[in-house]
Parts: structure tokens; C-alpha cells; sequence
């Protein structure tokens, strides 16, 4: 019977850490749509209370939450850019979602 040795038996130990990973990752990756799902329904009520496009657009809130989450980045000792580039991402594609529901409602 053969066994895995040295290299082989790390390149196996190393495959399957990795396939745990992307297991976890998968699973973090659903908590994050579920959450992104909230603000979505969040966005969208938003977007039916809001008076113009400025307001929808505001520039300062943007800035003010992205101030914001790099403050929590730091806090739970996450890459703060990854998270502002993040969140610049989500945001524009946010703002393109409230502006659609704001005309729709308006």
C-alpha cells in the first residue's frame, strides 16, 4: 500500500487546508450578500424619502461613512484602503439603485 510522503504528504495536508478555506470563505461570502441584501432594503426606502438627486448623491454622507468604516477597519484590525475601496464600490452602485427608486417614486 503506498503512503504520502514528505512532499506529497504537505502538498495534500496544504489542498486540503486550503478547500476549508474556501469553505469558510464561501460562508462569509453569504453572510456578506445577506447583510448587503439589508442595506439594499435599507437603500431603497432611502430613496422614496429623499427630496432631489443631491440628496441622493450626497457627497458629504459618503464621505462621512467611508470616515466611518475605515474607523471600525482599524478597530477590528482590518486593511482600512480594502475597505474604503470596498465600500467606494458598493456605495456607487448603491447610489445608482436610490437614484433609479427616487425617479421612479418622484
Amino acid at each position: 500500500m503506498a503512503t504520502i510522503q514528505g512532499k506529497d504528504r504537505d502538498a495534500a495536508a496544504d489542498r486540503g487546508q486550503l478547500a476549508a478555506v474556501r469553505i469558510a470563505v464561501d460562508e462569509v461570502d453569504e453572510q456578506i450578500v445577506a447583510l448587503i441584501a439589508r442595506r439594499e432594503r435599507l437603500i431603497r426606502i432611502a430613496g422614496t424619502l429623499k427630496g432631489d438627486d443631491a440628496e441622493v448623491r450626497a457627497p458629504g454622507r459618503v464621505e462621512r461613512v467611508i470616515e466611518h468604516v475605515r474607523s471600525v477597519a482599524v478597530k477590528k484590525d482590518v486593511d482600512p484602503d480594502i475597505v474604503e475601496s470596498t465600500y467606494r464600490s458598493m456605495i456607487s452602485g448603491f447610489i445608482e439603485l436610490e437614484m433609479k427608486v427616487h425617479h421612479e417614486n418622484g
